[in-house]
């Protein structure tokens, strides 16, 4: 009875240390073929380095890759890896970075060479062979230009060339193989944070997730500023959405790492944002780098103000998930730990995320990651392979003009009775074929504009100028909503045009796009107000603020600025009660009526609610 005892007791010990350790999602750790080649000696290597991981982050899985930059993993080696953490309750899956040279500007094999396609499928057959599930990272794409690979395009264009040539690859030399020597194996392809630009490089978001067992999303932004992909830290969340938008119910998570955050807090940020868009795993890239120690320079300076990454409660959390004695953090695998806890106390309470659908036909492109800069300045996003006709408000970006019928698809939508907002952008491309909507023109001059109207008859003045394109329209016959001024001349910011029982309205996007941050709060609140319409809440105030909006009647503001910063929460009359999630406190919402002019008479009355955001940090709200 004894014996039977304990073989029960260690039988309940691995079921608990194989279970999911937070409510709403799992936790990965990716493991590059740099370190695991090193895990062979457990003693003096993976051992220490797994119990400072551990101690600090609760870990469900982890990927352990096979192959990076001509770098194979022997079979010894991978043995011991799997046990070491099969033997700790640690689900293992493996991973294949396809790379010949990273640091060479991330050199990737030449699909159309013999030579590079027989070493390619072996590494599929040997990464099946040790895994019943393994992912690609990045790098499943070719930037070869080599004297083969011209001659073998011959006239098609890069694009068109690539998009074929890694279709195929995928089919013939990863999925196929692998599932030839392992008919269970589950083959994963990551796609990374690049996504505009996909198709010139062969990654196919339109076949790909077809052909794979499922997909993943890359959500690491890093900082937007000294990155050298310049990415908005919307990205992080709006990646998420749009991907399972293509793939639904098969993307797999999101993958962030910690490089060129420079604070801690840019890090946890992408967590967060990732969870929010309700990423069913994270994984944290990578192994290595999560372990790197604390310093000085990660505690950010807006810190001390109990923000939602508070570095100070952090340090001051002696603990040791291993059940050793506490110890204080150490490393960036505490600050993935801290942000895990926090999130997961609320994100069972929120519902299915949802926003304004703006359709992105498969591998177009034009005014690259522009949604991510919306999302920035609080309009909610969520971006669409298929154009999204049933609901009654829609973006549509320069990428629309890749759909042949789109003038077609946007006249039925207002004869509806419909909104379709439509970017200078795709004014430019469609504007001969929009005549039997409204005439409008999308000329070459510009204007660089430092003040503002916005439904009222006083200017509103920012520091900085902006530089837009000047859009022309028949006066009295479609009108501006918001303008740019300029000396005593103006232009359309927003622009509104009826059309049988619908609007179709017209955003001017400047040259640069983070100039939208620039625009005054009052020509912001005018485009939150038509842009999200269709939502049940929108914000009021500066850029900056960033709003995740959920089905079940809750959402989250956050601020990504560097100081307190005071907005307005704007719901129907419907709620007049806010409560947040986190704390309890409750809000009471300020009535507002219409206002008198010709613009705002029609409008409904609002709830508003006052509050206020503390430096790169989140409010979670409940609507009653």
């Amino acid at each position: 009875m004894k014996k039977m005892a304990i073989v029960c007791l260690l039988g309940l010990f691995y079921l608990n240390a194989s279970a999911q350790h937070y409510k709403n999602f799992k936790v990965s750790v990716y493991c590059r073929a740099y370190e695991v080649k090193q895990m062979g000696d457990t003693t003096n290597y993976l051992k220490p380095k797994w119990d400072e991981i551990s101690r600090q982050c609760k870990v469900d899985k982890v990927y352990l890759e096979t192959h990076r930059d001509l770098i194979l993993v022997d079979q010894k080696t991978l043995d011991i890896a799997k046990k070491f953490f099969k033997d700790r309750g640690i689900e293992v899956a493996g991973g294949i970075t396809l790379t010949i040279s990273e640091p060479n500007r991330f050199q990737t094999f030449c699909y159309s060479n013999p030579d590079d396609r027989k070493y390619v499928k072996k590494l599929s057959e040997y990464t099946a062979k040790n895994f019943d599930e393994f992912i690609l990272d990045d790098f499943f794409f070719t930037n070869c230009k080599d004297d083969g690979a011209i001659k073998d395009k011959g006239d098609k264009s890069w694009t068109q060339y690539r998009l074929q040539l890694m279709t195929e690859a995928a089919r013939s030399l990863i999925v196929g193989p692998a599932k030839a020597v392992n008919p269970k194996v589950k083959v994963i392809v990551k796609f990374p944070n690049w996504y505009e630009h996909f198709q010139g490089l062969g990654f196919n978001l339109k076949d790909e997730p077809k052909i794979f067992d499922g997909i993943y999303t890359g959500t690491e932004t890093r900082d937007a500023v000294m990155s050298a992909q310049h990415l908005q830290p919307y990205l992080g969340y709006n990646i998420i959405r749009y991907y399972e938008n293509i793939a639904p119910g098969r993307n797999g998570g999101g993958w962030v790492d910690p490089f060129g955050s420079f604070v801690a807090d840019r890090y946890a940020e992408q967590l967060w944002v990732t969870l929010f868009a309700k990423a069913k795993e994270q994984t944290l890239f990578d192994f290595r780098s999560i372990i790197r120690p604390l310093a000085a320079t990660d505690r950010a300076a807006w810190q001390g103000q109990h923000t939602s990454f508070d570095y100070d409660a952090m340090m001051q959390q002696p603990l040791n998930y291993n059940g050793g004695e506490p110890e204080k953090p150490l490393t960036i695998a505490r600050v993935a730990g801290y942000t895990f806890e926090k999130v997961d106390s609320f994100l069972g309470k929120l519902g299915t995320p949802i926003g304004i659908k703006s359709y992105r036909p498969y591998n177009a492109v034009g005014e690259d990651f522009l949604q991510n800069y919306l999302g920035m300045i609080g309009l909610p996003m969520n971006m669409e392979p298929e154009f999204p006709a049933e609901d009654s408000v829609i973006l549509l970006t320069e990428e629309a003009k890749f759909d042949d019928h789109i003038v077609d698809k946007i006249k039925k939508q207002l004869t509806e009775g419909k909104t379709v907002v439509i970017t200078s952008g795709l004014l430019k491309n469609i504007q001969d074929k929009l005549d039997d909507i409204v005439e409008l023109r999308y000329t070459d001059k510009k204007a660089f504009v430092q003040d503002f109207t916005a439904g009222t008859y006083h200017i509103i003045h920012t520091e900085k100028p902006i530089l837009i394109p000047q859009i022309q329209y028949l006066t009295n016959d479609s009108w501006e909503i918001v303008s740019g001024i300029s000396g005593p001349d103006g232009w359309p910011i927003l622009h509104d045009a009826a059309y049988s029982k619908g609007h179709l309205y017209v955003l001017t996007i400047p040259d640069n796009f983070s100039d939208l941050y620039n625009l005054p709060t009052e020509a912001l609140n005018k485009i939150r107000e038509v842009m999200s319409a269709q939502l049940p809440v929108q914000i009021e105030g500066p850029s900056g603020i960033s709003l995740f909006v959920y089905d079940n009647n809750t959402f989250i503001a956050e601020s990504f600025l560097d100081k307190d910063t005071e907005i307005n929460i704007v719901t129907s009359t419907q709620h007049n009660k806010l409560t947040d999630i986190n704390n309890g406190q409750q809000f009471i919402g300020e009535l507002r009526k219409p206002g008198m002019s010709y613009i705002e008479k029609n409008r409904k009355e609002k709830n508003v609610f006052s509050t206020t955001m503390k430096p790169h940090s989140f409010r979670v709200f409940k609507m009653e």
